[in-house]
């Protein structure tokens, strides 16, 4: 989440007018996160999130996102589908921009998740890939595999600028691990971006998952790789805590099944998790507008996951490991 465009309290007045849900008290712009721009509402009935999608989020697209939110909801899952008007319109414009209502859910994102706290986490992801085997859309992975090469040349040398030897590094990774891609592995609909961020709690149970922008059909493990990337290092990428990244499988292989193929896929998966998020937050680094009010987050994290897993994957295994990541 982010703040790119600004609204004005008399154009958020007019906006909230074609709901019931109250007159405005506040709203204040979240600067967490870097692809939309996102407020935290509060009128004289409740809160709700506003969202004006930018960037990289094609409106066009959003009838997909707001029905995989209904049909999760329906499920029983905790996810916050957007409210719709009185004309029963859920995909409005404020500010020249395609926005939502969102529904507001309780809880907060940890930011140094406990191995009890990954464990309903990878819960909560499995729930989910349960919950969407009869989900009927399907949309491409705006960020999939097949974009990465495209992403890494639109950066091309700048990526200089960030750490010397970067090009290389990333071009020499990104050869090795679409080498060997998997393509056979089971698809759905998944999150692709569950981060700790996109996960609420209170105490140890999940409260709601947010943000799913990302959402596309693509490889359920691929999923759950992001996942295991996300939540079981520290935010500079340093530091891997073992008892988070078995409590993330752990949970997932409790609430839905992990094939042995996945499991054997999961270091490329990461490794190439890693690259993606490498190749986006270097891309947000370069052109990220400087009067944007916004986190800008460090590529290099993502290089030194990428490095991890690297050497456990059993491809490249290099000497001395005698440790799993993904299972204890």
């Amino acid at each position: 989440m982010a703040v790119y465009t600004q609204v004005s309290a008399e154009a958020l007045g007019d906006f909230l007018a074609r709901y019931d849900v109250g007159e405005l008290v506040s709203a204040k712009g979240i600067a967490e996160g870097v692809e939309n721009s996102n407020y935290l509402v509060e009128t004289t009935q409740d809160r709700f999130i506003l969202t004006l999608y930018e960037r990289r989020v094609n409106a066009d697209e959003l009838p997909y996102f707001m029905a995989l939110l209904d049909h999760l909801a329906a499920k029983g899952l905790s996810v916050p589908p957007a409210i719709k008007d009185r004309n029963g319109v859920a995909i409005q414009r404020l500010e020249g921009r395609p926005a939502c209502l969102i529904k507001f859910l309780r809880g907060v994102s940890v930011s140094h998740p406990t191995p009890a706290q990954a464990l309903v986490a990878g819960g909560a992801l499995g729930q989910m890939h349960r919950a969407v085997e009869d989900f009927a859309l399907d949309r491409p992975n705006s960020m999939g595999a097949q974009t990465w090469q495209a992403l890494f040349e639109q950066c091309g040398r700048d990526l200089d600028r960030i750490h010397p030897d970067l090009y290389d590094r990333v071009e020499e990774a990104l050869d090795q691990v679409l080498a060997r891609w998997p393509t056979d592995l089971p698809t759905g609909a998944i999150h692709a971006d569950l981060f700790p961020d996109n996960i609420l709690m209170l105490g140890d149970q999940v409260t709601g998952l947010i943000d799913f922008y990302f959402a596309c059909t693509d490889l359920r493990a691929y999923d759950l790789a992001v996942m295991h990337g996300a939540w079981a290092f520290d935010s500079t990428g340093t530091d891997f805590f073992p008892a988070t990244g078995h409590g993330i499988v752990s949970g997932y292989r409790d609430a839905f099944e992990l094939s042995e193929a996945e499991l054997a896929a999961l270091p490329v998966l990461a490794q190439g998790a890693s690259l993606r998020f490498l190749l986006s937050r270097a891309w947000d680094w370069l052109n990220t507008p400087a009067d944007a009010l916004v986190t800008r987050k460090d590529p290099l994290a993502y290089l030194r996951r990428y490095d991890f897993y690297r050497t456990f994957d059993p491809a490249t295994t290099l000497q001395g490991v005698n440790a799993d990541p993904f299972l204890a």
